[in-house]
């Protein structure tokens, strides 16, 4: 029997990872897929599924969910269709992640609304939380041949918010969204105050269901708070009257004053390249608040920047391919924004050079090396002035030679003209 289990097992595994013939009819969905669910409290919700009026035998679930907002607790399989688990379901409440692999022996499931596994999640964030199916999933056909039939999935959205306030109405003048991040570390807030109170009793902490014990803070009815460290704060009062303690309020506060994590800046084909639109990519994360958007600028190093006007942020997204530049030097500087308006800046150095001569605008490129139009041109101009030195010299080097040659002439005809003198008077 346990030699069957394995073999069975090792074909679920070998059919879920190995490409298949897509076909049509199956369904994956969760259920409930929606609903409003309050901080610290628990929620259950099913992997579903809908065979489509085939027979399955296999299915392969990926699930990926925002940690921040929901963490899972704990799972059942117990009232699960799949007798087999190829993967036993496991979870991370780090990456947001839920998978699972099982299998049915022949003939499968034919089912309309099948369970799969049944998910404990806790509201940990007021906000709003979204579980979905990842491509990876599948469902396989019981054929033989493990053909895929999954052709839609039905993910969830769930809104998770504070506890309704039983006591004072509570607001806050430095944060007065409870759904938004600030960078204020420092916390001011104030309620009402009913005539018949006598007296509050509160305080601030982590725990979105903190209750404040039975001592008076007093009856005024504002607080403040300093140099608070990043993250969630929940403020919980409750106020006493003749009748005695009342309900309970809660309060939220966020507050992010880091900015993003570091990144590093990617580019391609190379820092240093001939292509004239590099593509550049670029990713990092926050600790507490999420990346609102990215923002690039270019600073060209090769110009000169005595009449240029200072580039200007330009908000993309990542990959982003640069606008077409000319050969030169430049930065490429990305800025990371968190929702809470903090941000954080990395640099990166790229080169535009050709191989071969290149004239622009500003210069030329010859062989990487850029030289602006300034210095050819006074290197030439000094060429130009050398060369007419040069033949102003050869020029008067000729002319001296050629007086020089002259009057030797007529030193030498003068000595013939002699002699030819000399020898008629001896001849006579």
């Amino acid at each position: 029997m346990k030699k069957g289990v394995f073999v069975f097992t090792f074909l679920i595994l070998f059919f879920l990872t190995t490409p298949t013939v897509k076909a049509s009819g199956a369904s994956l969905y969760l259920s409930p897929n929606n609903g409003t669910f309050y901080t610290g409290s628990t929620f259950d919700v099913s992997v579903l599924l809908n065979t489509g009026g085939n027979n399955v035998n296999a299915l392969s679930v990926d699930l990926k969910f925002n940690p921040k907002k929901i963490q899972v607790v704990s799972h059942a399989s117990g009232k699960s269709f799949i007798s087999i688990w190829a993967v036993p379901p496991s979870y991370s409440n780090v990456k947001g992640e839920i998978s699972f692999q099982g299998g049915i022996p022949s003939p499968g499931i034919n089912t309309s609304s099948g369970s799969a596994l049944t998910i404990t999640f806790r509201a940990v964030e007021p906000g709003e939380a979204t579980v979905y199916f990842l491509d990876t999933s599948k469902v396989l056909l019981d054929d033989g041949n493990a053909t895929e039939i999954l052709s839609s999935i039905g993910n969830g959205k769930f809104t998770i918010s504070l506890l309704p306030p039983e006591g004072p109405i509570i607001s806050s003048p430095t944060h007065p969204d409870q759904n938004k991040w600030y960078k204020n570390n420092n916390i001011s807030l104030s309620w009402n105050k009913e005539d018949e109170v006598t007296d509050f009793s509160y305080f601030l902490d982590n725990d979105p269901q903190g209750s404040p014990d039975d001592k008076s803070e007093g009856n005024k009815s504002f607080v403040s708070y300093s140099n608070l460290k990043d993250g969630i704060w929940y403020f919980h009062i409750k106020a006493k009257s003749e009748y005695g303690w009342g309900g309970i309020s809660h309060y939220l506060a966020r507050i992010d004053n880091n900015g993003p994590a570091s990144f590093k800046i990617e580019v391609s084909p190379s820092v240093k390249t001939s292509f004239a639109q590099p593509i550049v990519s670029f990713f990092t994360t926050d600790a507490f608040s999420e990346i609102d958007y990215y923002e690039l600028k270019i600073i060209d190093i090769t110009a000169d920047h005595e009449n240029k006007k200072e580039p200007y942020f330009t908000e993309v997204t990542s990959p982003y391919q640069l606008p077409t530049l000319e050969t030169g030097k430049y930065f490429v500087i990305v800025r990371a924004s968190d929702t809470a308006g903090n941000w954080q800046e990395e640099s990166i150095k790229i080169e535009i050079a050709l191989e071969n001569l290149l004239v622009t605008k500003r210069g030329v490129w010859l062989q990487g090396t850029f030289l602006s139009w300034w210095p050819i041109l006074l290197i030439i101009l000094i060429l130009i002035m050398s060369i007419l030195v040069i033949f102003i010299i050869l020029l008067e080097r000729d002319k001296r030679y050629k007086t020089r040659l002259t009057e030797e002439l007529r030193e030498k005809e003068i000595i013939i003209r002699r002699n030819i003198e000399k020898l008629g008077n001896n001849h006579i």
